[in-house]
């Protein structure tokens, strides 16, 4: 395969690190190289104090240069709930039939991008009316896979989150 990248987007501050570091280890693993994205290219920080330098800034970001999108989440991920370019991002990767996946509250980023109405998904507990809201059918399950549509509850689910990723693509391969 000539792609294996995996675009993950973390907030400039308050991502959560094992959201972002267990599904990383994860894709790198599987031979994906990750490419990491934030608004700005300065180092974020995460809520247990990770720091993360990102390698592109959202505005740069090509969906076609990629395999998949993962939105980490942590309470950071709140800066891209209503954030345009987050949300064409998401819809452009989606339309292009590729893997979108979000983790902990960054599914309400997918839900507001317009991507999960009709579609199954789940995200940490306190955010899942945001989801009924914008017309998903909610689960309470850790993780959920509807079509190329990935989403988690949170950093337990962190490690079954990537596993899924990661067999969502093998089955995109394979067609």
């Amino acid at each position: 395969m000539d792609n294996k990248k995996i675009l993950m987007i973390i907030a400039p501050r308050d991502f959560r690190d094992e959201e972002y570091l267990r599904p990383r280890k994860v894709f790198e693993k599987y031979g994906y190289e990750v490419v990491v994205a934030s608004s700005s290219l300065a180092e974020s920080s995460g809520m247990l104090g990770l720091k993360a330098k990102p390698d592109i800034a959202l505005k740069d970001v090509r969906a076609a240069d990629y395999k998949a999108v993962v939105f980490v989440g942590g309470k950071g991920a709140q800066v891209f709930w209503e954030d345009k370019m987050a949300h064409r991002l998401a819809q452009d990767f989606f339309g292009r039939d590729k893997i979108v996946a979000a983790i902990c509250i960054a599914p309400v980023i997918l839900a507001n991008a317009g991507i999960l109405e009709g579609s199954k998904a789940t995200c940490f507990m306190t955010e899942r009316p945001r989801l009924a809201e914008k017309g998903a059918i909610v689960s309470e399950e850790p993780v959920v896979r509807d079509g190329d549509i990935v989403t988690a509850s949170g950093p337990e689910a962190a490690d079954l989150f990537a596993v899924q990723i990661v067999d969502a693509l093998s089955e995109k391969e394979q067609i």
